[in-house]
């Protein structure tokens, strides 16, 4: 048992400082960079206390434990899921309207310099 929390621990930890280094190299957006380091520090939570899977799982009224923690996961990334179509439809949104301005812009011909 202590070898996997160690290693769950050691994981959750990695991934946190993986994510700083990407932040830091700005090869990822500051939010998206804060949901995975709480993504990882929970990962390292759970890796320490095993236990709190058991107590929230008690909470909610699961029997299994990891049941809980795979219900978890799956919300999660649901939720994440969600979030990234919403924002790529915005942007695709703004990307399309963008199009149309230069569109009608070179319709319009070139701007005669005014002396």
């Amino acid at each position: 048992m202590a070898n996997l929390q160690i290693t769950t621990s050691l994981l959750g930890l990695g991934l946190a400082l993986i994510i700083l280094y990407l932040l830091r190299r700005d090869h990822i957006y500051i939010l998206h960079a804060m949901f995975w380091i709480v993504i990882a520090a929970l990962a390292a939570l759970l890796g320490l206390w095993p236990g709190l899977i058991d107590r929230a799982a008690g909470w909610i009224g699961i029997s299994y434990p990891p049941a809980a923690l795979l219900l978890g996961a799956v919300l999660v990334l649901l939720v994440k899921s969600l979030y990234a179509d919403i924002t790529n439809t915005r942007l695709e949104r703004q990307l399309r309207r963008l199009n149309q301005r230069i569109a009608l812009l070179d319709a319009k011909g070139p701007i005669d310099e005014v002396p």
